[in-house]
C-alpha cells in the first residue's frame, strides 16, 4: 500500500479517538437512521477528509429511489453510500439494496454502513450483477496505534482515494483469492512445474501436464472454485496477463532490447 502522508495519519488517528466514544453514546441512545446519517457525514468530513458541502450529496435520486449519500469528486460520482441505524445489524438484502443503487448509476463502489460497521464493496456488472467484498470493519474496535487499522481507514479516505489505493488493494485480493490462485495452478507454466518436481521424486514414472491437470481438477481444486462468473473471470485476466507478456518478449526481440533486470539478481 503507498505510504500515508502524516498530516493524514495525524486526521485518521484522531478521528478514532474522537468518533468511538460518539459512537458508543448513539448506540446506546439507539439512534434512528436520521441521526446515524448525520454522524456518517460528520465522519466523512472529519476522518475521511471529504468536503461536506460539496463532495458529500444527500438523497442520492437514482431512478425515482434515493440512495441515502453519495460521494463526487470533481463532479463525478465516486462511490454510494448506503447508511442504516446505528443499532441495526447490516443484512444482505442492504447490500443489494446499495448494489441495485450503484449498478443503475454505472458506479463501480458501494459503502454499506451503521456508524460502527463499515462495509465497502466492488461491483462485478455480469449477469446477474454481482458485487465482492473488499473491506469490512468494526470501527469501534480500531486501535488507534495500529497501522494495520489506520491503513484500512486510508483506503477509502480522499487522499487515498485519489491515488487508487482502495483499487490496488482490491486487485491484491483478487489475486490472492481462490478463485485466482484455483486458475493459475491450471496453467501450462504451474503444471510444467509440478511436472518437474514430481518427475524429481519419481524418475522413472512417466507423467504428463494432462495427468495432473486431471488430478487437480478432479481431486484437489473444489468444484465451486472452478466454475461460475468468479473463476472465468480469473481464467480470463491470467490469460490476457499470459498474452500480455508474450507480446512484450516478442517486441523485445524485434528491437533487440535486453530482458529486464530481476531485483537482486547477480
Amino acid at each position: 500500500m503507498a505510504s500515508i502522508p502524516k498530516k493524514v495519519t495525524e486526521r485518521l488517528i484522531a478521528g478514532i479517538k474522537r468518533y468511538q466514544p460518539i459512537l458508543a453514546a448513539a448506540k446506546a441512545r439507539d439512534v434512528g437512521e436520521a441521526d446515524t446519517v448525520t454522524i456518517i457525514k460528520d465522519m466523512l468530513a472529519d476522518v475521511f477528509g471529504y468536503d461536506k458541502y460539496l463532495e458529500v450529496t444527500s438523497e442520492f435520486s437514482i431512478r425515482g429511489t434515493y440512495c441515502d449519500l453519495g460521494i463526487k469528486i470533481e463532479g463525478a460520482l465516486q462511490i454510494l453510500i448506503e447508511v442504516k441505524a446505528i443499532g441495526l445489524d447490516l443484512k444482505d438484502q442492504h447490500v443489494k439494496q446499495a448494489v441495485d443503487y450503484a449498478a443503475n448509476q454505472g458506479v463501480d463502489w458501494v459503502l454499506l454502513t451503521n456508524g460502527m460497521c463499515w462495509r465497502v464493496y466492488h461491483l462485478v456488472f455480469a449477469k446477474p450483477i454481482d458485487q465482492e467484498l473488499v473491506v469490512d470493519i468494526d470501527f469501534s474496535v480500531m486501535n488507534a496505534r495500529s497501522e494495520n487499522d489506520v491503513e484500512l481507514l486510508y483506503l477509502w479516505c480522499k487522499e487515498g482515494w485519489q491515488r487508487s489505493v482502495l483499487g490496488e488493494y482490491h486487485t491484491q485480493k483478487q489475486a490472492l483469492s481462490r478463485f485466482f490462485i484455483g486458475a493459475m495452478l491450471q496453467t501450462d507454466p504451474v503444471l510444467e512445474v509440478i511436472r518437474r518436481e514430481l518427475r524429481r521424486v519419481s524418475p522413472d514414472v512417466r507423467i504428463d501436464i494432462d495427468q495432473i491437470k486431471g488430478v487437480l481438477s478432479n481431486e484437489v481444486i473444489k468444484r465451486e472454485v472452478m466454475e461460475g462468473d468468479k473463476a472465468d473471470d480469473a481464467r480470463k485476466k491470467i490469460s490476457r496477463a499470459a498474452a500480455k507478456a508474450i507480446r512484450a518478449a516478442n517486441q523485445r526481440a524485434i528491437t533487440k532490447e535486453p530482458e529486464p533486470e530481476i531485483a537482486g539478481a547477480e
